[in-house]
């Protein structure tokens, strides 16, 4: 078996592991995050229904200013993880499950989750 298959194998099962217990919840929808080297993209899915609530993207133009101010990745996801927070309150949902899709909790997946924490949310 090559590296990168082992690789892959050992991504999956992380990833299986930490959506384990936050998916299908019953009191409260779900937080998902997504890294991509460049961007990162979260949504506040209710699994039951099916439906995307709220979603926050670097590639948002109402905070495309504000990220172009910051010096890092981390800062910007930060920045994203406030205006997710801030969209969710005004659609009256105050407490969600995190679910950090696999990624490593650090650096900027940590990042956005404490910019959600100051933005109101409980996580």
């Amino acid at each position: 078996m090559s590296q990168f298959t082992k690789q892959l194998r050992r991504n999956e099962r992380r990833r299986n592991r930490s959506k384990k217990t936050s998916m299908y919840h019953a009191l409260y929808p779900r937080l998902v995050v997504y890294r991509s080297n460049n961007h990162i993209e979260a949504q506040i899915i209710n699994d039951f229904e099916r439906k995307t609530l709220v979603s926050g993207s670097s590639r948002d133009k109402e905070i495309r200013d504000k990220i172009k101010k910051k010096v890092n990745k981390t800062e910007v996801s930060r920045l994203v993880g406030e205006n997710l927070a801030k969209k969710a309150k005004e659609k009256k949902i105050s407490q969600v499950i995190f679910d950090r899709n696999g990624y490593p909790y650090h650096g900027r997946i940590k990042a956005f989750a404490d910019g959600v924490r100051d933005g109101g949310l409980k996580i």
